[in-house]
């Protein structure tokens, strides 16, 4: 049946399937939903019906990697559980790991610990802009921000990225995003009531982009120009696949003289989302100063677990991060072919970065509501591209984090249900 599953000639499905095991040697029949529902307990396995396949929040189902396991039990063994007050050995960690995959050279001083990167985005903008204001925001994107940002006194606005064309599999053209809008983000800057704060995903989330050098320069010299406050979330960077590139938004700003920020975590690259460790750094010196004003509870409400977690996520599991990478890359084909085979009235550009894919499902004739039609009936749940803002209605996200045979199943569930339909 999965010969059927072609890409110039590849068999994807068996290129997916590869040696039968995830990126930790885990066999792929043990990565059965059924089975993993029986083990874990996070809001990916209790949210649902156990006959529903969760494709929808950002966790991996492979294992974690046996150099992380091994340091988290290490820890515990020494009864290593206390509070903690500084970064300590994640600075030389992240600094490393930094260094030798984009170049960017970061100063341990500059480097400050956070619960999560959803917090340190918050107490970032705390820091740099007390009073609010007006927060401009690319969309599509993750629906977390906008959550984040209700406990701040921040006015958002909206500013729907510029689509890209591609081929669908009919070979008619179609739009997705495809970079920042950047004479949009200029209006919005020089406007009348201007813009205080901008809140960047690089790699973009869900799609999957990572900006270029060009995009991210021109950014940061309206941000500049304009005194607006930038943070750049960049939690999904370690997972660029092997034909991008990924280029960090602080050395930029520094150069620019752009006050920001960077929030990241290897919780997202590693599979550490509820390991509760993250960092804030900055840009240069004069970001560096307003940070070492924050709270000292941001740095003591961080989990020592997840910073020994982190410490060797970026010192010693990185081969761990390339098998991760390639297994994406590879259940990315599979679902391209899946989708050109059983639900060509898809569109999906691929992403280039992590293991979410943004897909269009407005063509499948299942009305207003997509996502809830494919929860319901067909029994996948999907996040809603609605709930992503401006451009997303009719969209979904796809977790690719998967077996092969998860892929498979989800994507055959979905297609009976069109099917029957029609």
């Amino acid at each position: 049946m999965h010969n059927k599953y072609m890409t110039d000639g590849a068999d994807c499905f068996s290129q997916a399937i590869g040696a039968g095991v995830d990126p930790s040697g885990l066999p792929w029949h043990e990565l059965d939903p059924a089975l993993l529902r029986e083990k874990r307990n996070s809001i990916k396995w209790t949210r649902y019906p156990a006959d529903v396949l969760p494709l929808f929040v950002a966790e991996m189902d492979f294992a974690v990697a046996p150099e992380i396991q091994r340091a988290i039990i290490r820890a515990v063994e020494a009864s290593d559980t206390g509070y903690l007050a500084e970064p300590g050995p994640l600075a030389d960690a992240i600094a490393s790991f930094a260094q030798d995959s984009w170049g960017w050279q970061i100063r341990n001083e500059h480097v400050h610990l956070a619960t999560d990167v959803a917090t340190g985005l918050v107490e970032a903008f705390r820091v740099f802009r007390p009073a609010g204001g007006r927060l401009a925001l690319p969309t599509p994107c993750y629906p977390g921000f906008f959550e984040i940002l209700l406990e701040l006194n921040f006015e958002i606005v909206e500013i729907p990225l510029l689509p890209g064309v591609a081929a669908g599999s009919d070979g008619s053209e179609f739009g997705s995003a495809g970079s920042l809008d950047l004479a949009a983000i200029e209006q919005a800057f020089a406007s009348e009531d201007g813009i205080d704060a901008f809140l960047l995903c690089n790699p973009h989330n869900p799609h999957g982009i990572p900006f270029t050098s060009v995009e991210l320069s021109k950014l940061a010299e309206l941000a500049a120009k304009h005194d607006v406050f930038v943070a750049s979330d960049e939690i999904h960077a370690p997972l660029t696949h092997s034909h991008a590139t990924f280029t960090p938004f602080a050395p930029i700003a520094a150069k620019a003289g752009a006050h920001s920020v960077t929030t990241t975590s290897a919780s997202k690259g590693w599979n550490l989302a509820g390991s509760k460790c993250s960092v804030i750094v900055a840009a240069d010196d004069r970001a560096n100063e307003l940070l070492q004003t924050l709270p000292p509870e941001v740095a003591t409400r961080t989990s020592i677990l997840g910073l020994h977690a982190n410490v060797a996520a970026f010192n010693d599991a990185r081969e761990w991060l390339g098998r991760t990478v390639s297994q994406i890359e590879a259940n990315q084909r599979l679902l391209i072919s899946l989708l050109n085979d059983r639900l060509p009235a898809v569109r999906y550009v691929p992403g280039s970065t992590g293991y979410l894919a943004w897909i269009d499902l407005n063509g499948l004739g299942l009305g207003d509501e997509p996502v809830e039609r494919v929860l319901q009936e067909a029994r996948v749940a999907l996040n809603n591209g609605s709930d992503f803002g401006l451009g997303g209605a009719g969209f979904a996200r796809l977790n690719m984090a998967a077996s092969p045979h998860t892929i498979v199943q989800a994507i055959d569930r979905i297609a009976e249900l069109v099917s029957a339909r029609r």
